[in-house]
């Protein structure tokens, strides 16, 4: 009795382990967020001034946003407008072009994770039905770059835009004006890699033919807009962040379920982290010596290292150099499988749908990325 008592016990403690271990793999990101505001808050014991550290702004523009694509995701808004674009192609260049072009354009619009949730299940549907998996992982890696360089041009286009735009309080015309150069490289580089597949026909099926509800999407749009005008400051934030889960909780509550809380989560922690660094001394004099030499440079060097989001939300307590810090958080999303959460969402959907491929899909994916942030930062290096 003892003995199988000890063998449940034991067997409870596997099974939480697994559990945990499953946890801390997919959600990297936010447990290293975590960590590092628990480690800097026993340097900086908690105090009035935690207050401060907190961009209420950014959470709630990013919570409102989420959550109205989250409801226009489940009425499949996206993928209808992606497959008819789609339906549109005659051949597999033209298709992928549309795919990336897709995703391009999605992540100015729904941000780039969003962007990579709605549109890398099109692009696994597209090649499994036309029998060209063999380019699952360019396919995936160049959609994957579009989200995360796509999404630069607009202030919700990635997260760490939100942040830096409310953070510095950047007029619209600027921010667009700042990240102009680096979007339309970015747009030349994705094209010309995709010019290099065949041009094979291809046969598009239409898969769950499924009709927009008119009502509720139109609803949705109206909700959508609303949170856009939050974004660009036209109206007080608080009343985004009223009208808009009212009205999902009475249209769809799973929306409001499906919420990237963790994402959310993620920044309360970086908040902390930051702003505990920000007030240690030595850490402050190294930050600002460092960003004085070279802004744009240190910043990309950062991203590979802790991810562009904590990056932005890190450097900005210690310069003022926005446009800098503005393209370098962007770019510098490519480059190491780290640089951005988006990278480590593709990753695990390419690996979900290719089980023992992860090696060939991360020696393609550095052989792009590393390719694209060098060519960027050089190009950016020569106009600022």
């Amino acid at each position: 009795m003892i003995y199988q008592k000890q063998i449940r016990r034991h067997t409870g403690h596997h099974r939480l382990a697994e559990a945990l271990l499953a946890f801390i793999r997919k959600n990297v990101v936010l447990c290293v967020a975590i960590v590092l505001a628990v480690a800097t808050s026993c340097i900086v014991p908690p105090d009035a001034q935690y207050a401060s550290y907190f961009d209420w702004k950014t959470l709630t523009c990013l919570f409102c946003t989420l959550a109205v694509v989250c409801a226009l995701k489940n009425i499949k808004f996206f993928t209808i407008l992606a497959r008819k674009i789609v339906d549109c192609t005659g051949n597999l260049r033209v298709s992928v072009l549309a795919l990336v072009y897709i995703t391009f354009l999605g992540s100015m619009l729904i941000s780039n994770d969003m962007a990579l949730l709605t549109f890398l299940p099109l692009g696994f549907f597209v090649l499994t039905s036309t029998g060209k998996e063999k380019y699952m992982a360019f396919v995936f890696i160049m959609q994957n770059i579009a989200a995360n360089l796509g999404g630069m041009l607009t202030p919700f286009g990635n997260p760490q835009n939100l942040y830096l735009y409310s953070k510095y309080n950047i007029p619209t015309g600027e921010f667009m004006g700042i990240m102009l150069l680096p979007f339309l490289a970015s747009i030349a580089l994705i094209t010309i890699c995709c010019l290099f597949l065949p041009r094979d026909r291809l046969s598009i099926a239409e898969a769950c033919p499924h009709k927009l509800p008119f009502k509720r999407t139109a609803i949705y749009l109206m909700l959508f807009a609303l949170a856009i005008i939050v974004v660009f400051r036209f109206i007080p934030y608080w009343i985004g962040l009223i009208v808009i889960p009212i009205a999902l909780f009475f249209l769809d509550k799973q929306a409001l379920k499906q919420v990237d809380y963790g994402l959310l989560l993620t920044f309360f922690c970086f908040f902390i982290f930051a702003g505990n660094m920000a007030r240690i001394p030595a850490v402050s004099q190294l930050f600002s010596a460092l960003l004085e030499k070279n802004t744009l440079l240190f910043s990309i060097l950062s991203c590979q290292v802790i991810s562009n989001v904590p990056s932005a939300i890190l450097l900005s307590q210690f310069t003022m150099d926005y446009p800098a810090l503005l393209i370098g958080v962007n770019i510098g999303g490519t480059g190491t499988l780290i640089a951005s959460l988006a990278s480590l969402i593709t990753f695990r959907e390419y690996t979900a749908h290719n089980p023992g491929r992860a090696g060939h899909y991360l020696f393609q994916f550095t052989l792009y990325n590393v390719g694209f942030v060098v060519v960027l930062t050089v190009l950016s290096l020569l106009v600022l």
